[in-house]
This record gives C-alpha cells, structure tokens and sequence, in this order.
C-alpha cells in the first residue's frame, strides 16, 4: 500500500517492496511538491507506470487534507519564498508577448497558457476580493 512520506522540504508518494533477500526498498511513486497535493495528472502517472501498486487515494488525499497541510499563516519562511515566487513568476508573465507565442508554438500549449494566465487572474480576484470583504487591505 502506498503512503506519503516527506524527505527534505517536499512530499513523495512512496510504497514499499521486499527484495528476494528480505530487505524492504522503498520505490518512489511521485513527487508531491512542499505543499502535497494529488490531482488527476499525479493518479495517472502513477497509474501508467506503476500499474501494479495498490493506492487508496481517497484515503491519501483525506490524510493530506487533515494531517500534512499545515496552516502556513505563520510561517514567515514560507511567505518569503511565495513573495519572491509571486514576484519572478510577474516578471516571466509581463515578459510574454502572446500574438508571438501563439503564431510559434503548439497551438494547444498556447491554449494551454492562457487557460493557465485565466485561472491565474480568477484566483487573484476571488483571493484580493475577500481581503478587500474583510477589510484587510492597505492603502497602495
């Protein structure tokens, strides 16, 4: 049965398997990320590659849901790195030039990207517009 496991800063997916000489190996199934997290494109991964493990993912995501998240409102660490991701992640987003991108790459990945940059902005918006709700905002 398969189980999750964090090792250094980030979640795997593991399961353990017994050698013909007893030992246990532990066989490493998918990276969950710092913040786990199981969506379609994880359970198919692991379905296509390893066909043959027993996973109960209703039980997997139940535990991380419960147990692994941990609250992150305190942790100072992390809301420096998000800030510093949130402000590299603008710099590679004001960088695009879409009419280009859209007239050289796959079509469906162009698609994909402003399926993505869509979320992205809905995200924000429903994010900054509690803030707003709650009256948490600060003057810019």
């Amino acid at each position: 049965m398969a189980f999750i496991r964090k090792r250094g800063g980030s979640y795997y997916l593991v399961h353990n398997v017994r050698s013909q000489d007893g030992k246990v190996k532990q066989v490493h199934l998918a990276r969950l990320g710092r913040r786990p997290h199981i969506n379609e494109r994880v359970i198919q991964n692991v379905k296509s590659k390893h066909a043959l493990v027993q996973v109960d993912w209703q039980r997997l995501q139940q535990r991380i849901s419960q147990e692994l998240v941990q609250p992150f409102e305190n942790n100072a660490q992390y809301l420096r790195e998000l800030v510093s991701a949130i402000q590299n992640l603008n710099l590679d987003i004001a960088d695009l030039h879409l009419p280009v991108l859209e007239a050289t790459i796959n079509p469906e990945l162009s698609g994909e990207l402003v399926t993505a940059l869509k979320l992205l902005r809905t995200t924000l918006d429903v994010k900054l517009g509690r803030r707003r709700r709650s009256g948490l905002s600060r003057p810019e």
